[in-house]
């Protein structure tokens, strides 16, 4: 039988809100469940218990990666899939996930990768994806590396899907991951330079923007930073932190810095024409926004900003034309922002702001 069988390995803590959530959108898919609980105080097992009795303590310590190896010790079928709690498989993936049981032992498959959209704006926009190791074939022995926002450290052929995983986070940021961090820094431990990384995230989204740039810098510099799309991302996190001091200048040498390390970006050309844009040189912003519009979105990127690649530089360019009376122009960018996110109210205000700024015209020429 070339049908391969999986095992969901999951590690929780405290998520009777959304765990059914996530295992209903996934459960009879799957040959095998493990839930590794950290220690929950909620109805986290008994739900849990509704799918699985499989269900093994772990004591915390600090450490997700020790946690996510420890419940992969415990999976006994072909291959290991792994979501979060948080996470929910939509329908049209689930069909995909079926028809990819089927492809895994005849086509020797040893990690399969999927788009895992981690964020979404007020009205239900992906805002950022990234493409992360979900399935891998258990004989293959991959070990999960990292404090916090582990990775597993795979090897050999990596076969890439358009498969999509929704991270739902209903819970607020919390200090946990910052404070893992520091006191890992406190005690004198090296940070890889994954863990630089995630570290600079943390301070970046805490409003730490100083002690952001020190670690973006620190990752960029190390030794080990070798991977030219982590690179490029760094480097667009200082550019976001200048950005909120308002040094401009510095935030343009770091956008510069990735068309060194690789072709243009959209995400790049939108911090371009934002930071012109701010500073009221409209033709400018409008060139760099154009470019944004007809950039594809990189194949082999783990970080895509969707926005920058669809429907952003549009409602962008809009503002800006809105701004120099083009209004004929600022319409036809609307319209194609429209075209991906059709009930967004930027798009709705547009089309007001337009047909009252056009009224207006017509009022003051009778």
């Amino acid at each position: 039988m070339n049908n391969a069988e999986i095992s969901l390995c999951m590690i929780v803590r405290d998520e009777e809100e959304v765990l059914e959530r996530c295992l209903s959108s996934i459960a009879d898919l799957m040959d095998e469940i493990i839930i590794v609980d950290t220690g929950s105080k909620d109805k986290t097992k008994e739900i849990a218990n509704k799918f699985t009795d499989k269900i093994y303590d772990f004591e915390w310590v600090d450490d997700f990666s020790k946690a996510r190896n420890f419940s992969f010790s415990k999976a006994t079928k072909d291959y290991i899939m792994w979501l979060d709690a948080d996470d929910v498989v939509p329908e049209e993936s689930r069909k995909q996930i079926l028809k990819l049981k089927d492809k895994l032992i005849p086509h020797k498959m040893e990690c399969v990768m999927m788009e895992y959209e981690y964020s979404y704006d007020q009205e239900g926009n992906p805002t950022f994806s990234h493409r992360r190791e979900r399935i891998v074939k258990r004989e293959c022995g991959f070990k999960w590396v990292g404090l916090v926002h582990e990775i597993l450290d795979v090897t050999g052929v990596v076969f890439v899907t358009n498969v999509k995983i929704k991270h739902l986070r209903d819970k607020p940021n919390t200090s946990r991951n910052i404070k893992i961090y520091e006191k890992a820094i406190e005690q004198g431990k090296t940070l890889v330079a994954r863990d630089m990384l995630h570290y600079a995230n943390e301070c970046f989204d805490h409003k730490k923007h100083e002690k952001a740039i020190e670690w973006y810098h620190r990752f960029l510099k190390d030794t080990n930073a070798e991977n030219i799309d982590e690179q490029i991302y760094a480097n667009l996190k200082l550019v976001d932190c200048y950005i909120h001091f308002q040094q401009y200048d510095q935030a343009m040498k770091y956008c510069l810095e990735t068309f060194r390390l690789d072709t243009p970006r959209a995400e790049i050309c939108c911090r371009f024409g934002y930071i012109y844009e701010f500073k009221k040189e409209i033709p400018k912003a409008i060139s760099w926004y154009k470019i944004a519009t007809i950039i594809d979105v990189p194949g082999e990127s783990m970080y895509v900003q969707q926005p920058c690649y669809t429907w952003l530089p549009h409602i962008q360019l809009c503002s800006c034309f809105i701004s120099l009376g083009r209004y004929d122009e600022a319409k036809v960018h609307n319209d194609n922002a429209a075209k991906y996110i059709p009930n967004s109210s930027y798009v709705k205000n547009n089309e007001k702001l337009l047909e009252e700024l056009k009224s207006k015209i017509q009022e003051s020429s009778t």
